[in-house]
């Protein structure tokens, strides 16, 4: 079948989604979303997950875990050990208006400076821009406009059998169990022009 953007080099599909971090004050369900945590002026941790909030006395606190943990605790139905943090160190990784902040090379060091009051949204890069891929969390573009995210690059970009330029992918779940039982993922060759950092 023939491509129907042959000869059309302008057509490249929008940018995923970027994400914007919203502090869990917000309201909202939290148990499985992924978070950030940290304090204003002194810096960020991500790849958390969190669970319900708590009430302990009059504080509101946040069970927060590193993500392999939370994946690990779903898939063998086990209780894994969550710090409370306080509901107003944690933001929620929410996803913001598409079409809107697909990442452009910063020409200049001002131009990345950010204010250390929240944590930085986070602005989609072509996977074909990035210095790198193998660990990092990607998005997969559908053919319908859709995205498929909770995804990790399984490798570099390289040349597939039909000739093509991709890399292949692995569920989230797939890349933290090849940690903890050594079994290797199982993956999905993306041709890089749907493949995004996320």
């Amino acid at each position: 079948m023939p491509d129907p953007f042959a000869g059309h080099s302008d057509w490249a599909p929008d940018p995923p989604r970027p994400v914007v971090p919203t502090p869990a004050t917000m309201g909202g369900q939290l148990r499985g979303r992924r978070v950030l945590i940290g304090l204003p002026g002194h810096g960020w941790r991500a790849d958390l997950r969190a669970d319900e909030k708590v009430v302990q006395g009059s504080r509101t606190y946040v069970p927060v875990m590193p993500e392999a943990e939370w994946y690990r605790a779903e898939a063998e139905q086990t209780e894994v050990f969550a710090p409370l943090v306080p509901v107003e160190r944690v933001w929620v990784e929410e996803l913001g208006m598409a079409g809107f902040g697909a990442a452009k090379k910063p020409s200049d060091v001002m131009s990345r400076l950010v204010s250390l009051d929240d944590p930085p949204r986070r602005n989609p890069t072509a996977a074909l821009d990035a210095d790198t891929l193998t660990g990092r969390r990607v998005v997969q573009l559908l053919e319908d406009g859709g995205e498929r995210r909770d995804l990790r690059a399984v490798t570099e970009l390289h040349t597939s059998d039909a000739g093509d330029i991709c890399a292949r992918v692995a569920t989230e779940l797939d890349w933290y169990r090849w940690a903890w039982s050594g079994k290797a993922p199982r993956t999905l060759e993306v041709p890089v022009h749907l493949l995004w950092l996320e």
